[in-house]
């Protein structure tokens, strides 16, 4: 995989303060298998699905303990511009860009809704070794309680072209880099509890969306929604035993018409 285009998910990581627990979850229910925990770079570890790198665990940094969640990054040519271009439109930088050796830079913003994201400027680590493939990253959506000001901040941040989803039901909004579609943004909806803060959920590609389910929850992941059919494949949204959110997608399993999507 070569370097990605601006504003495009190139990575996603992940602390747990049971890092072995989080590893035999994942492993089970993604099939991953793990390197060797890095322990230059506070034991950073990669995960692999069929021997390419997907994602990664780590343990809390002392003081950093907190609830689970993933962090997806998005590709940057230079993470110092990107993080300039967070703070003047509204966001905030919760980690100045910081070199990881010879693997690149990252850093860490929330945008003024407060979903929290990365930003990797790739050096020697280019980001996902695959995409779509049983076990790797597949998509990604800002879940959002104010669409609003996400949108603005996103289009202001990274060079995307934004389309509107036509459905009265929800409020669904794609973001383009290039002839790519990277990302989605919804609207978050009342059945979201008032405490769920806005977020981006990750999307990791399965054979088997409800085998996936069976697996997560028999080992103590909890079910928040589906398994459902779509146009873009069978999906279900997951939490896992520490209070990650995740979703699984079956790719090759669609069901039902494209949605009518017109540029904004």
């Amino acid at each position: 995989m070569a370097v990605q285009p601006e504003g495009t998910p190139c990575w996603a990581d992940a602390m747990f303060s049971d890092v072995e627990g989080a590893k035999s979850f994942y492993g089970d229910v993604l099939g991953w298998t793990f390197g060797e925990a890095s322990s230059e770079f506070g034991n950073y570890t990669q995960a692999y699905a069929d021997g390419k790198a997907v994602a990664a665990v780590v343990p809390p940094m002392p003081g950093q303990e907190g609830q689970s969640q993933w962090c997806l990054y998005f590709a940057s040519p230079d993470a110092a511009a990107t993080a300039g271009k967070i703070r003047e439109n509204g966001g905030e930088v919760l980690m100045e860009p910081m070199a990881v050796g010879d693997f690149g830079t990252m850093c860490l913003g929330r945008d003024p809704s407060g979903a929290v994201f990365g930003v990797w400027q790739a050096g020697a680590h280019e980001g996902f070794e695959a995409v779509g493939e049983p076990g790797a990253y597949a998509w990604a959506e800002v879940f959002t309680r104010e669409p609003e000001k996400t949108d603005a901040f996103l289009t202001a941040v990274f060079p995307y072209r934004a389309k509107q989803m036509q459905d009265d039901a929800i409020d669904f909004r794609i973001y383009d880099v290039g002839e790519n579609t990277v990302l989605g943004r919804m609207k978050m909806t009342d059945e979201f509890p008032p405490e769920v803060p806005s977020y981006v959920n990750v999307y990791f590609a399965v054979p088997d969306c409800d085998d996936a389910v069976a697996k997560a929850t028999k080992l103590g992941g909890v079910l928040r929604f589906g398994p459902m059919d779509s146009p873009f494949g069978r999906f279900a949204a997951l939490s896992d035993p520490q209070g990650a959110s995740f979703s699984v997608i079956d790719l090759t399993t669609t069901q039902g018409e494209m949605p009518t999507i017109t540029e904004v």
